[in-house]
């Protein structure tokens, strides 16, 4: 006798208890429909009760799938507000940024503007003006103190003219090329320039020290004549630097002596002026022919 092929594949009683109960729970849902719809047909206050019934019993669970609904749709919200805050954030930092830079460039082109104005009105005043440039660098850790100015001998710009700006002195020219020429500042230690203090008019020896810094000697020897806040002026000894032009300031007092620092500073200054050498005998023959004051 041949064995048995055994259940069909896939088949098990299982499967057929379960297709047969929902068979069951199919015709039963439809029974209760067809009951409740003839209920409301034929009783309809009874089947506003039943109605009520089911909607007290429905009710708690509405309940807790809104309050599910709702605090899911809080978390997405939030979260949504969250990031639209953080763009809303970023968006800011990067206009408060722009803004600052614009901001800058407006102080920095308003302050190249007044240097400029400074420097015309400088050329305007001053008697003999070779030429106008820019002050396109200048250094600052080494010992030896030079600035580059953008203009040469183009411009009729020779060595050993002074250069300077409307706040005060700032060197001389040492070397000179067609549209450039090098500047000896007055805090350079080769750079000497005879001078004198504003107050009083004791004449000083200027010095640059080549620390930034300038020192400032008296003539004479004895009582340091310096005070804190003296303003140092050219004397126009010796020619090259015209009088009267601001050197430094007086910030400490040494031995015999005192700490100065510079009033035109190159790091500060956008534009100079070079002038021709001072000449105290032609000033001399000028003056005692009247053609200006002595």
């Amino acid at each position: 006798m041949a064995a048995s092929a055994g259940p069909r594949p896939g088949w098990s009683r299982r499967a057929q208890y379960g297709l047969f109960f929902s068979f069951m729970a199919v015709v039963a849902g439809l029974i209760i429909g067809l009951a409740l719809l003839i209920l409301s047909l034929a009783a309809p206050q009874s089947f506003a009760v039943v109605r009520g019934a089911a909607l007290d019993l429905t009710a708690p669970i509405s309940v807790s799938l809104r309050q599910v609904t709702t605090t899911v749709s809080g978390l997405v919200g939030g979260a949504g507000n969250y990031w639209d805050a953080a763009n809303q954030n970023g968006r800011l930092k990067r206009d408060r940024a722009a803004l600052m830079r614009r901001m800058v460039e407006a102080r920095a082109i308003l302050e190249e503007n007044r240097q400029l104005k400074a420097a015309l009105q400088l050329r305007e005043r001053s008697g003999k003006t070779v030429a106008t440039g820019r002050v396109v660098g200048s250094s600052f850790e080494s010992p030896r103190r030079f600035a580059v100015i953008s203009v040469g001998t183009d411009e009729g710009v020779a060595n050993g003219m002074p250069v300077r700006a409307p706040e005060g002195l700032i060197g001389r020219v040492v070397d000179s090329g067609r549209t450039a020429s090098r500047v000896l500042l007055v805090t350079d230690r080769a750079n000497i320039v005879p001078a004198r203090i504003l107050r009083g008019g004791q004449p000083v020896i200027s010095t640059g020290r080549g620390d930034g810094t300038i020192d400032v000697r008296p003539l004479e020897v004895g009582k340091n004549p310096f005070r804190p806040g003296d303003i140092i002026v050219t004397s126009g000894t010796g020619g090259l630097y015209p009088p009267l032009v601001p050197i430094a300031k007086v910030v400490r007092l040494d031995d015999d002596g005192a700490i100065a620092l510079p009033i035109a500073d190159p790091s500060r200054v956008s534009f100079a002026i070079v002038e021709p050498p001072f000449e105290p005998a032609a000033l001399a023959a000028a003056a005692a022919s009247g053609d200006v004051e002595p």
